[in-house]
């Protein structure tokens, strides 16, 4: 009898772990049909930090040659394609026809600035006082950016007026504020 109690507990022992085992996976099925806590966002990270721990463990098994022939053959196909691409740009380059050669800079040695502007004021004896206008695009962000300038030119005959389109000439200093001479009215005012 004792034997037969002995043999019992034995086959109860090697039942129990397989009960276990059963008891645990039907647990994660009763707990995917349930709703599932939200894990908190520093506990996701810290799995995601875990997972990519697991990977990087594994690619650790190589040996440092295999991943410096890995890195040299990568290495070797991104200079193919980047002599592949520079060669294309230069034979686009040899295609395209040159522009027309860029005009002479407007000031050189001896060479008078020319500016177009319009009159603002003619109040004072043979002087008038032009704004210039400019729109450029600016360099980095590209938009048109618009400024303007005044200038003091001199007017020998008072010919010049208020609202008028002029064209003025670089020339020596005039006057304290005067380094331009009126050289033709372009329109008139309305």
């Amino acid at each position: 009898m004792a034997d037969e109690e002995q043999n019992e507990n034995v086959e109860e022992t090697t039942v129990a772990p397989e009960a276990e085992a059963a008891e645990e996976t039907a647990a994660p099925e009763a707990t995917a049909g349930a709703s599932v806590p939200q894990l908190a966002p520093k506990e996701r990270r810290q799995q995601a930090r875990a997972a990519k721990a697991a990977k990087v463990g594994t690619r650790s098994a190589q040996t440092i040659e295999d991943r410096q022939a890995e890195r040299a053959a990568k290495r070797a196909k991104n200079a193919a394609r980047r002599r592949t691409l520079r060669a294309k740009a230069r034979e686009a380059a040899k295609a395209t026809p040159r522009g027309e050669p860029t005009p002479p800079r407007e000031h050189g040695e001896g060479r008078q600035k020319l500016r177009q502007g319009v009159v603002i004021s003619d109040k004072a004896d043979k002087t008038i006082t032009v704004r210039i206008d400019m729109a450029r695009r600016h360099r980095r962000y590209e938009k048109i950016v618009r400024s303007s300038t005044t200038l003091h030119a001199h007017d020998e005959s008072n010919d010049a007026n208020a609202g008028d389109t002029v064209i003025i000439r670089e020339s020596r200093p005039l006057s304290r504020l005067k380094r331009w001479r009126l050289v033709e009215v372009v329109e008139r005012a309305k």
